[in-house]
């Protein structure tokens, strides 16, 4: 592909590529924090992989860094340093052409790219200005404040959606039958695969099988969601999706890292999703939305936290008690058309 450099402002393309630790690291997923994607010379990916690594302005609090490898660095001379440094082996120069520093039959255009909390980007400077560039990352403020002020997500927070008898119906209905440990949806080959990975999550479901029951569910999201979401956003969602029961268990550090709930082919139909809390009494597990700044939500029992399934979010560790929830996806008739065309995408079970 030609050239086409970004500018200040613009999106910051998504990506996933190769460290040395994730085959598949999903870039938009480190949001959050100040980001400079650092592009070589030619010949210069070990001067400024170490000029990257003594800088301590990467710390992955405030910002972080990662070096773009040309090649796929057989020695292991470009290891990073955590936390604040990694580097993407990116061997077929796909990110490079993405952010438009390489093109076929072009020379390379040495980079570093500064992307902010929100993945967009800030500025685009030489590579031999990585110093200004460390000084000018010291003076930005924080993710929660980079625009100027104080960011809340772009959420709707809801009381009174699920009554007491209600949510203490669902909570009895995963004491009486357990609930299984629960995984993730992640693309691998071209189909939607679950997959278990207690570093990024641990938490426990139970499936919602009463017909009655779902009804009853669908009624109260139809009537106390829908028209919330059609105020905000105009949308109307018409399909709803996953009946279970959730835990978050402190006993178990139960958690659910940083993720978007709409990125593979067997999840791309989701609009928004629903997570409404089930009792109260309990700390930790919030929902916080990390290209917004460090704030976490936490519903009342019976009150729900909805938002668009493309936003990043993650659930806090729950360090005290139990976080039990009702977590459903909700989408249109438009979308009910993704998912089926999607259907074949899916990987069986196991």
């Amino acid at each position: 592909m030609p050239h086409a450099p970004l500018f200040p402002g613009e999106p910051a393309p998504f990506f996933r590529a190769a460290t040395r630790g994730n085959p598949r690291f999903a870039f938009d997923t480190v949001a959050g924090r100040w980001i400079v994607l650092a592009f070589p010379a030619p010949g210069g990916e070990a001067a400024l992989h170490d000029a990257l690594a003594a800088e301590a302005a990467f710390d992955d609090d405030h910002a972080c860094a990662f070096l773009v490898a040309p090649h796929a660095d057989p020695g292991g001379r470009l290891a990073g340093r955590i936390p604040g440094l990694r580097v993407f082996l990116d061997a077929d120069r796909a990110v490079a052409r993405l952010y438009g520093v390489a093109a076929e039959g072009a020379a390379d255009r040495p980079a570093l790219v500064l992307i902010d909390p929100e993945m967009r980007v800030e500025a685009i400077v030489p590579v031999d200005r990585l110093a200004d560039l460390a000084a000018r990352l010291r003076r930005l403020p924080p993710a929660g404040a980079h625009a100027g002020a104080a960011l809340g997500a772009p959420v709707l927070l809801l009381r009174n959606v699920l009554e007491p008898a209600l949510c203490r119906r669902l909570i009895d209905l995963y004491e009486d039958h357990g609930g299984q440990e629960s995984g993730f949806m992640r693309e691998i080959d071209g189909r939607t695969h679950a997959v278990m990975d207690p570093s990024h999550k641990v938490r426990r479901d139970a499936p919602i099988d009463d017909p009655g029951l779902r009804a009853t569910l669908q009624s109260r999201i139809a009537r106390r969601v829908v028209p919330a979401i059609a105020k905000a956003h105009q949308f109307h969602a018409t399909r709803m999706e996953r009946y279970i029961v959730s835990c978050y268990d402190a006993a178990e550090g139960a958690h659910f890292n940083a993720h978007r709930d709409n990125t593979t082919s067997g999840t791309a139909h989701r609009r928004f999703a629903v997570s409404i809390n089930l009792n109260d009494g309990f700390a930790g597990g919030e929902v916080s939305f990390p290209e917004y700044g460090p704030r976490g939500l936490k519903a009342p029992a019976g009150g729900a936290v909805v938002f668009s399934c493309s936003l990043l979010h993650r659930v806090s560790k729950v360090t005290e008690g139990r976080r039990y929830a009702f977590l459903p996806f909700l989408y249109d008739d438009a979308a009910a058309r993704v998912r089926a065309a999607n259907l074949g995408r899916l990987a069986p079970a196991g």
